[in-house]
């Protein structure tokens, strides 16, 4: 785990080394020496971690070598940011007298830290090489030279795999697989002769193998397939020897005589051996374990395609490799699930109580222990399974659940819940660790905002750069490759399948909490930590006050990042007293803290990147703010911030400015956004990615300025004025990459968007608010649109005949967009769409759905149509699955009522029909059945 910090600190150095070179004068080599002392060190730490992962036992001596080289890499990095900050922030000079004077009075300044500076340096690089020479007792393997050492300052010991217990379990221990039981067998059994694939995907401990193998063993299954192998592969495998396993299990189930000679053939001797043997059998094979796609693109070959139903089974933690074998139609994929509360309650009384009933003194703390299992089958029967030795009352059930955490490493029946999930945390690459171990910043079953996590990966600097690519798309694909691999979960996905919120789970935080912990990656915080002394690179605090927490935080002067969670008040460390300690801070968020105010001396944090005070309520900033030479990210969200300080236009690496507050109308259908002022000089901002919202109140040389921001994904303005509209189409014509617009008008004024010349063409997500003569041309050229948002537009004509020319095109949102009586579907018009809303369209009166027509709409909204007759045609859209009416009166509901409504026909098909009725209490729901 120590390889983590070593790498980030290489990267630094390298930064450093070629980026800042002017600032090296007399320590260049000694860095450049320190920099290649680490580079070779690097190489024998993944050897020390694989053996700490593996389990081996390691020596005190190893542990406190690794211990000391982190510590010294984060010596270093603490460095090389104080040198930066300290030659940055040298006074700029103009003019011959002002420059002499300058020179001499730097001089004196400087000389004394740049001489504790030069000396710190040499120092650490005495101490890197020394923990160089101590490396060679310890035997690692390094990754770039050959060779190995034993060496008796380590004692290896055999690792057990606790998958090896799921091949064992005998099926009346075993409930709620049922349905996937059956949904696989129906699979390796049906009729077809093609070979046919079938993949098993979810986290660790889900119970993939068991399933596997119940399934393997079935006797249908057994009688079909005579030739059948069960391979369990893992996360490293030697190909020789998986051809052998294949080649004795497929030769056992005949009863064939295994061919002499296999321990010494090599690969292609093997293949053409068992392909020569499979090439006029019906085969059965499970690959169980498979974690990376090399083990396919190695096997599949080997396993012909005969047309005699063979089937190929394979269980895997990576989304990505469960459907790389997608290669025909012939492919299922069963992404297992958590166990629902109830199967997960059986399961916990079956193993908790031997069967028995569960005693009503622990209910309650039962429920609670078995919820924090979140329907992880392997968590609740090894936590079920370390109940049985405590004694069955509440107090002592309490004390275990409050310590599960730090019981996960010490507990010898949880061991096997650390080592399955550990599992897959090992397999990551070091800087999707480092991005998975920041998960552990957030609290316990907390709902991650994406879009937050990935501007924090950055500000860290955990994302790597790729020319001609943004560091928010490489953060995104990391964020996914966790997801495909089963560490982090989906919490929330919008209508067009985007991923908003994510989280990870509670077992799988503590785990990774803990491995922070040891590395001094991040410590949580909260009143129960007033002992804690320790040091470490980020600080969450969560709940209460904290005032204790922060004096801990107040003692690690080397802090990276703060972040505040549920907090009560906002310690008076934050308010009063200055940031001067926390020099080397990069991260700062006081999102939904009850901060009132930002210290004025904020400016002194110059290597800050991402500062929130999203939900706070903080009215100005200071204009110290303009002294943030590194800010990347600004939230001001849900802030009463309304204007930015002129010194704003300083800050050259900006690539998101948030400072908008929704405002919802009484009935809460729609919202409007409130900007932020902003004066002239933004378009200096070259970096900017995200610009929203933005109050349009400079007029036209602000709007102007828009369009020298060319790496823009995101912008949204209000109060637009129609003398305005050539210079914002003049601007959009120029922001090749933008994927979201917002443009709201002043007071629902006219739109002049008529001539955007070079429309952006990778446009997904377009709101306008507003009055329009006519749709705009080019908004119909805007192949790549997936959500449309039009209020307030007014339009003479039915718009349908051409939104419906949209490929993309997947939600639909129109409001007072039209005043005529009738909208028209043609046939095989919007085939992709699935949200349809139609709010405050007051002549309409109904909806010409012909046949073909929204084929896979799912969700229809209609909002007041005091004429509306229910639409006929809702009976042809055979997809629809949810349909909403808002204030409606109580006959048009009364219409649709089952058995006697003379409407009811026309929705019967539809599982949710809803009308939402408004009173002056508030709104009432009525569901139709």
């Amino acid at each position: 785990m120590a390889e983590i910090a070593v790498t980030v600190v290489i990267n630094r150095l390298l930064s450093l080394l070629t980026e800042e070179a002017r600032l090296l004068r007399g320590v260049h080599s000694e860095v450049e020496d320190i920099k290649r002392e680490l580079s070779y060190i690097q190489a024998f730490l993944k050897d020390a971690d694989a053996k700490a992962e593996k389990g081996d036992t390691i020596s005190h001596g190893l542990k406190t070598w690794v211990q000391e080289l982190r510590e010294t890499a984060y010596s270093i990095e603490d460095l090389v940011d104080e040198y930066i900050h300290h030659f940055a922030n040298r006074p700029r000079r103009s003019g011959v007298i002002f420059d002499f004077l300058s020179k001499v009075s730097c001089l004196i300044a400087k000389l004394k830290p740049r001489h504790e500076i030069a000396s710190k340096v040499k120092d650490l690089k005495l101490k890197v090489g020394k923990l160089h020479d101590e490396s060679s007792r310890y035997g690692f393997i390094s990754s770039f030279e050959q060779g190995s050492g034993g060496s008796s300052d380590t004692i290896n010991v055999q690792w057990r795999d606790p998958r090896m217990k799921a091949l064992f379990i005998e099926e009346a221990e075993i409930v709620g697989i049922e349905s996937p039981k059956g949904e696989l067998i129906n699979w390796l059994v049906e009729v077809a002769a093609e070979r046919t694939m079938i993949s098993v995907v979810g986290m660790g401990g889900l119970g993939k193998t068991t399933l596997a193998k119940m399934v393997y063993d079935n006797e249908k299954v057994v009688e079909l397939f005579v030739c059948r192998a069960w391979i369990t592969v893992s996360q490293s495998f030697k190909m020789e020897m998986v051809l052998q396993n294949m080649i004795k299990k497929f030769y056992e189930a005949m009863k064939d005589t295994i061919p002499e000679g296999m321990d010494v053939m090599d690969v292609i001797s093997l293949s053409g051996l068992l392909k020569k043997y499979l090439e006029d059998k019906r085969y059965a094979i499970v690959f169980d374990d498979v974690w990376g796609l090399e083990f396919w693109e190695f096997i599949k070959s080997f396993l012909p395609e005969n047309r005699r139903g063979s089937r190929i089974v394979i269980t895997t933690r990576n989304v990505d490799v469960g459907c790389a074998i997608r290669e025909s139609r012939f492919h299922h994929v069963h992404n297992l699930q958590p166990l629902p509360l109830e199967i997960s309650w059986e399961l916990f009384c079956k193993k908790a109580f031997q069967g028995s009933c569960c005693p009503s003194e622990l209910k309650k703390i039962s429920i609670d222990i078995v919820k924090r299992c979140a329907g992880l089958p392997l968590a609740i029967v090894a936590i079920a399974g370390a109940l049985l030795t405590k004694q069955k009352n509440e107090l002592e059930w309490q004390k275990f659940n409050d310590s599960l955490g730090s019981k996960l490493e010490t507990n010898p029946h949880l061991e096997s819940i650390t080592k399955i999930l550990s599992l897959s945390y090992n397999d990551l690459p070091h800087f999707l660790k480092s991005c998975f171990l920041y998960c552990a910043v957030f609290p316990e079953d907390y709902s991650i905002n994406c879009a937050k996590l990935i501007r924090l990966w950055v500000a860290e600097g955990f994302v790597k750069g790729e020319k001609g690519v943004p560091l928010e798309q490489r953060a995104e694909e990391y964020l996914n490759e966790l997801i495909n691999r089963s560490l982090v979960q989906l919490s929330e996905v919008d209508d067009v399948g985007r991923i908003r919120r994510c989280k990870v789970h509670d077992l799988m935080r503590e785990i990774i909490l803990k491995k922070a912990e040891e590395l001094s990656f991040c410590h949580v915080l909260g009143d129960e930590d007033s002992s804690f002394n320790g040091k470490f690179r980020r600080g969450s605090v969560q709940q209460g006050t904290n005032t204790i927490a922060m004096e801990a935080i107040n003692r690690n002067a080397q802090i990276r990042s703060l972040l505040l969670f549920n907090i009560n008040a906002v310690p008076m460390l934050l308010t009063g007293i200055s940031f001067t300690n926390f020099k080397l801070l990069k991260v700062l968020d006081f999102e939904e803290a009850p901060l009132y105010s930002v210290p004025e001396d904020l400016g002194n944090l110059f290597h800050l990147r991402y500062l929130s005070v999203r939900g706070t309520k903080v009215k100005m900033l200071p204009k110290s703010i303009g002294k943030l030479q590194n800010l990347q990210t600004l939230d001001l969200k849900h802030s009463p911030v309304d204007e930015l300080p002129v010194e704003i236009m300083k800050l050259k690496k900006l690539r998101h400015i948030l400072a908008y507050s929704y405002h919802f109308n009484p009935k809460g259908l729609f919202r409007t956004a409130r900007g932020v002022h902003i004066g002239e000089g933004i378009g200096s901002m070259l970096d900017l990615q995200k610009l929203c919202y933005v109050e349009a109140n400079n007029g036209r040389g602000l709007i102007e300025e828009l369009g020298k921001l060319r790496q823009l994904r995101r912008l949204a303005i209000v109060n637009l004025m129609e003398e305005d509209g050539l210079s914002m189409c003049a601007s959009i014509s120029n922001m090749k990459y933008l994927e979201s617009l917002v443009i709201f008008s002043k007071d629902d004024g006219i739109l002049n968007l008529q001539t955007v010349s070079d429309p952006p063409k990778h446009l997904r997500n377009l709101c306008l608010q507003g009055g329009l003569s006519r749709l705009p041309n080019w908004l119909l050229e805007l192949r790549s649109l997936v959500r449309v948002d039009l209020r307030n537009i007014r339009l003479s004509y039915d718009p349908m005949e051409a939104f419906q020319a949209l490929p993309n095109l997947f939600e639909l949102c129109l409001s007072n967009a039209y005043g005529g009586e009738c909208f028209c579907f043609t046939e095989l018009g919007f085939q992709k769409l699935k949200v349809l809303r139609l709010f405050d369209m007051k002549g309409l009166k109904t909806l010409n759905i012909h046949e073909g027509a929204l084929p896979v709409l799912e969700s229809l909204e209609i909002e007041p149509s005091p004429q509306m007759e229910v639409p006929s045609g809702i009976r042809l859209l055979k997809t629809l699955t949810r349909l909403d009416f808002w204030g409606m009166p109580r006959e048009f509901a009364y219409s649709m009522l089952p058995q006697v409504g003379q409407n009811y026909h026309i929705v019967e098909h539809v599982p949710n029909v809803f009308f939402h009725e408004f009173h002056a209490d508030g709104r009432k729901i009525l569901r139709l059945r």
